[in-house]
């Protein structure tokens, strides 16, 4: 049930790697998360960081956490791994782990991801999450990889990707109801069917275009096993950028 996704960005590895651990640059790209703040850093212990997601525009949830980077691998890759946990009643992520892999290839760099959580809510909370929360999350995970390609491959901003991605949306949404509207319902299901196959445009985000089924050996770094377990009870105060 860990989820996996990876995309090909035709970038250089140093691009991508500000792009992503870069917190203002990461928050802007990643739709899983609204704010992004490293706190004080402590000499030779991982980096300690929180988050915030609002979920509705007057529900935010936020965690903490802690992560590590081997920017310098003998193999030419490089690695970050990460440990998170929110003490938030209402966030069904109760704590997880996971890890970015930045591989340079010819055509660019394959940046992937694997993670796992551990939801909350008992029972009710693991039904939630197999059939709902966690394809909605991998989901926004493809989609944000996809929207930081085309920043780094094309130039739109991940602002303009989510304005491009709403009016096509929009657009569809449209087609479909003048269909029925004109057509009857049997067009208006025919339209939805060709709305949902049919490809977004080039410049628009799409979670389609990533992979999502790891490759037969993909396994966690070994720097994730050094990582200790973000704290679940109540989160720092203090921030900084």
């Amino acid at each position: 049930m860990s989820l996996y996704i990876e995309a090909l960005i035709r970038a250089d590895v140093e691009t991508v790697w500000e792009h992503t651990q870069e917190p203002a640059r990461h928050q802007r790209w990643d739709l899983r998360f609204t704010e992004i703040d490293h706190l004080p850093a402590v000499t030779g212990e991982p980096q300690s960081f929180r988050y915030a997601t609002r979920v509705l525009p007057f529900l935010t949830v936020s965690g903490t956490g802690v992560s590590a980077g081997e920017k310098r691998r003998p193999d030419g890759t490089r690695t970050s791994a990460l440990r998170f946990a929110s003490a938030h009643p209402l966030s069904l992520l109760a704590e997880g782990s996971g890890y970015w892999r930045y591989v340079p290839t010819g055509d660019g760099v394959r940046f992937l991801t694997g993670y796992d959580y551990r939801p909350r809510w008992g029972h009710a909370g693991a039904l939630a999450d197999r059939f709902l929360f966690r394809p909605l999350m991998g989901w926004a995970t493809a989609w944000s990889f996809d929207r930081l390609r085309l920043w780094l491959e094309r130039g739109v901003t991940p602002e303009r990707g989510l304005v491009r991605a709403a009016a096509e949306a929009g657009a569809r949404v449209l087609c479909v109801a003048a269909a029925g509207v004109l057509g009857g319902p049997v067009a208006g299901l025919a339209a939805a069917a060709v709305a949902l196959l049919v490809p977004p445009l080039p410049g628009t985000p799409a979670a389609r275009r990533c992979l999502r089924t790891p490759p037969a050996r993909a396994r966690a770094p070994r720097l994730l096993d050094r990582l200790p377990a973000a704290a679940t009870g109540a989160e720092p105060q203090e921030q900084s950028a």
